[in-house]
C-alpha cells in the first residue's frame, strides 16, 4: 500500500471516519467537500487502485457539462456544476494557485427531426422551468446561425446559451485531489478486497495489500467496479455495468464558426477540440452494448459509421483526416440511467455514488457536496438529491432520463 497523506499532519493509521472506495472525480469531490466543511473534524481515506489515473473513466472522459436534461433534478445538479467551474478558485485554490480547467461555455446543440420535436419541446419546458439558459431554434434559425450545417431534415434544435460546454476532466480531478490532500485527505494506492460488517454496518475495509481500515462510513465511488464493492457488503445485483465508449479525433480543413457541442438525431456527437474535432456515438435503443472493461479502439466504427454521419450533417466533414482515438468507460445504471446515491436502507453507513451513465464528471460537485452533507448533518442541505436514493431500485420507481448521450 502506498500512502499519500494530507498536508496538515493527520497520520495514515488504520482508523478513519470516512473511507472512500475510488479516487476518481466523484470520490475526490466527496473527500474535498467533507474536509472543507468546518463542521467535519474527522479523518478521510481515499482508496484508489491507480493513482496515475491512466485507465480511469475521469481522465478518459470527453469532459462536458450541460443543463439540457429531461429530469429537473439533473438540471439543478449541473447548474451547481457550472457555477462551481466558473468560480473554481473559490473552492479549489491551493496556496493562492487557482486551477485552470479550461471551461469553455460554448453550449450544447440538440438537433431534432419531426419525430423528436415533442420530446425536444417537452424537455425545453422542463429546463426553462428550472432556469436553464437555452433557446429553441427553428431549422431556418439554425441555418442562419450555423451556415456550415445541413438542416433540411430538421425541425429545429435546442441550444444552450450559457453554463454549458466543455472543460479539462483530468485538470478537475487533480484540482479536487490536490485540495482534498491539502485539507488532510489520505490517498492510498490500493484496492478494496473485502468488507467486515457488524450489526448492519460496515465496520472495516480490507485492502488487497492485506491492510485493514476501520471506518465510520464507506462511500462506494468505485465507478465501473461499483457493483463489486456493493456485493462485498452483501448488496447483490446493483445494476451498474462497465460499458465502453470510444472517442475519435479528426481534423477538418474548413472552419466551423461558433460550433457548439452538437448532438445529432442519429446519436452522433461532435465538438471542437484543440484546433480539431472529437466525435463519438452511444449505442441506440436495441443496439448491443455489452459489459466491457477493455480499452481497445475499434477504428472501423469511425470509418464505417461515424464518418458518413458526420459528412451527412456537415458537408465540410466529407474531407477530414482522422488523427487519434481513445476509449473509456461509463458506469451505466441499466435501471434508469440516473445516479444511485445515498445510504443503503439496511447497511446504514454504506453510501452509494454509482451508476452515473456518463454524467459523473459534470455532477461531481453537487454529488460530492450532497454526500458530505449526509455524512456530516444526516440530511441533504444544499440540494435535495433524495430522488436518486437507492431505495427507488427496491421499489421499482425508475426516474427516466431521456437525454443520455
Amino acid at each position: 500500500m502506498t500512502a499519500q497523506p494530507g498536508g496538515n499532519g493527520r497520520s495514515s493509521t488504520g482508523s478513519y471516519d470516512v473511507v472512500i472506495a475510488g479516487g476518481g472525480v466523484i470520490g475526490s469531490a466527496v473527500a474535498y467537500f467533507l474536509l472543507a466543511d468546518p463542521d467535519f473534524q474527522g479523518r478521510v481515506a481515499v482508496v484508489e487502485r491507480d493513482l496515475t489515473y491512466q485507465s480511469g473513466a475521469t481522465a478518459r472522459s470527453a469532459g462536458s457539462i450541460r443543463q439540457q436534461f429531461s429530469t429537473p433534478i439533473n438540471v439543478r445538479i449541473s447548474q451547481f456544476g457550472a457555477e462551481f467551474l466558473r468560480n473554481i478558485g473559490t473552492y479549489l485554490a491551493v496556496e493562492g494557485e487557482v486551477p485552470d480547467v479550461g471551461f469553455q461555455e460554448r453550449g450544447y446543440l440538440f438537433l431534432a427531426t419531426e419525430a423528436g420535436r415533442e420530446v425536444m419541446e417537452s424537455n425545453h419546458r422542463i429546463q426553462q422551468s428550472e432556469g436553464a439558459d437555452n433557446a429553441l431554434l427553428t431549422a431556418a434559425e439554425l441555418q442562419q446561425r450555423f451556415p456550415w450545417m445541413r438542416v433540411d431534415d430538421l425541425v429545429g434544435g435546442s441550444l444552450g446559451l450559457s453554463q454549458e460546454g466543455w472543460f479539462d476532466p483530468y485538470a478537475l480531478l487533480q484540482a479536487f485531489r490536490r485540495k482534498a490532500r491539502q485539507l488532510g485527505a489520505t490517498y492510498l494506492e490500493d484496492a478494496v478486497a473485502g468488507l467486515s460488517l457488524d450489526g448492519g454496518r460496515v465496520a472495516s475495509v480490507e485492502l488487497a495489500s492485506g491492510d485493514s481500515l476501520s471506518c465510520g462510513w464507506l462511500v462506494n465511488a468505485a465507478g465501473i467496479r461499483g457493483a463489486e464493492i456493493a456485493a462485498l457488503a452483501g448488496i447483490e445485483a446493483l445494476p451498474v455495468h462497465p460499458r465502453k465508449r470510444q472517442v475519435f479525433v479528426f481534423d477538418c480543413r474548413e472552419d466551423l464558426p461558433g460550433c457548439p457541442l452538437v448532438i445529432d438525431p442519429s446519436g452522433l456527437y461532435f465538438r471542437p477540440e484543440s484546433g480539431g474535432f472529437i466525435t463519438g456515438i452511444s449505442p441506440g435503443e436495441g443496439e448491443e452494448d455489452p459489459d466491457c472493461d477493455d480499452l481497445e479502439v475499434d477504428h472501423g466504427l469511425f470509418e464505417e459509421r461515424l464518418w458518413p454521419l458526420l459528412a451527412e450533417r456537415v458537408p465540410a466533414f466529407e474531407a477530414i483526416r482522422p488523427t487519434g482515438a481513445w476509449a473509456g468507460h461509463y458506469d451505466v445504471n441499466s435501471f434508469d440511467h440516473n445516479a444511485i446515491l445515498g445510504p443503503h436502507p439496511e447497511v446504514t453507513n454504506f453510501l452509494f455514488a454509482n451508476g452515473f451513465s456518463g454524467h459523473g464528471l459534470q455532477q461531481s460537485p453537487a454529488v460530492g457536496r450532497g454526500l458530505s452533507e449526509i455524512v456530516i448533518h444526516g440530511e441533504w442541505r444544499s440540494l435535495d438529491l433524495s430522488p436518486f436514493f437507492y431505495a427507488r431500485l427496491l421499489e421499482n420507481r425508475p426516474i427516466r432520463e431521456l437525454n443520455v448521450v
